[in-house]
């Protein structure tokens, strides 16, 4: 394990995390952008914009959370920018509308673009993360004792991803604006999903329940990104409610996710496959990253900066800061964005941190 705090905050002096956040973002910005589309590419390499044969709505939540991540960090107008064509070009790829069939989706975008109206005053960017919240509030349902369902076409399969950032989503809406019905549904969601999907004997989070119909849990499918959401609902509701149990929870989970995903050599996150599962990782890492903004877990942080430097010592690529899904492995051949833009959180998250500690 390398050195947590003492090691982070030396590095603070040099900078040395900002300038890593900004190679990886302009690397997203020079191989990934496609002016032609307003959006990213998928992958890297990808000659005359030929791999967009699928229009992947998460990944592209999660492009403009790292935009505003870049512009908090550096107050740098080139990030506003991007973020207003990107704005332009999802909804014109969507048909003109933000709704779609996965709550899980819309709940990305929406927690996506009400970061981007903070960051940038944009109302337009309010409205959007609005649209999606009231259409995300009509997949709760009772089927499984509540909570909110993963599609519009199987309401009565509940799961992790639909319903921790739902309660992220309502939280910061709440905090956002101070409606109190948001506040309302955040404590009744983070309810569903602490009774229903954490194992109670060590916090773990389990993906979902009756995706075959039978009512059984999916206790076997064990991803960072159901860790990274249940911690960040923790974590929003800490803020609100200053109540000592939210902070609890979030460590139960962390400490879980930590032995059960982790490896034992460099404290490093799993690879978790291409596609969507290229996302996982940084999914945790950021929420991981909010909380340590509210408690005191010096071990957490240890975690992020071994993860950190695992990266960027073993994961990036030769030639370019181009990362895998596997951050032990320098990264070849065909890129994934959803494997980047994880990269990307990551050093983000550093860069945040240092520049929080300091």
């Amino acid at each position: 394990m390398i050195a947590g705090r003492e090691s982070m905050m030396n590095q603070v002096e040099h900078g040395l995390w900002d300038e890593r956040a900004d190679q990886a973002q302009e690397t997203l910005e020079r191989l990934f952008w496609n002016e032609s589309i307003g959006m990213y590419n998928i992958e890297t390499p990808c000659p005359n914009g030929e791999c967009n044969t699928i229009f992947h709505y998460w990944w592209m939540a999660h492009a403009v959370d790292v935009l505003v991540d870049g512009l908090m960090r550096t107050g740098d107008e080139r990030y506003a920018a991007r973020l207003a064509t990107l704005h332009e070009g999802l909804l014109k790829r969507n048909g003109g509308a933000w709704p779609n069939e996965l709550y899980d989706d819309m709940e990305w975008m929406a927690l996506a673009w009400l970061r981007a109206f903070q960051a940038t005053g944009q109302e337009i960017y309010k409205e959007t993360a609005i649209v999606l919240w009231k259409d995300i509030q009509t997949g709760w349902n009772e089927h499984m004792g509540g909570g909110i369902a993963w599609q519009k076409s199987q309401l009565d399969y509940k799961n992790t991803p639909a319903n921790a950032p739902a309660a992220i989503l309502a939280a910061r809406l709440y905090r956002a604006f101070g409606d109190a019905d948001d506040l309302q549904w955040a404590h009744k969601i983070y309810n569903w999903q602490k009774t229903h999907l954490i194992d109670e004997k060590t916090g773990f989070v389990w993906d979902g329940m009756n995706r075959t119909g039978d009512g059984s849990i999916d206790k076997e499918w064990k991803f960072t990104y159901c860790q990274g959401v249940y911690i960040g609902a923790a974590v929003e509701l800490f803020r609100i409610t200053n109540e000592p149990v939210y902070l609890e929870d979030a460590r139960r989970t962390f400490t879980a996710a930590k032995n059960e995903l982790a490896d034992a050599e460099y404290s490093a996150l799993p690879d978790e496959g291409t596609g969507d599962g290229g996302l996982f990782k940084g999914i945790l890492i950021r929420y991981i990253a909010e909380w340590v903004k509210v408690d005191s877990a010096a071990d957490a942080e240890e975690f992020l900066l071994a993860n950190a430097s695992v990266l960027w010592e073993r994961g990036k690529s030769a030639n370019e800061t181009l990362f895998g899904t596997d951050w032990t492995a320098a990264s070849t051949g065909v890129i994934p964005l959803s494997a980047q833009l994880s990269g990307v959180k990551l050093l983000e998250m550093m860069a945040g941190l240092t520049k929080h500690r300091a």
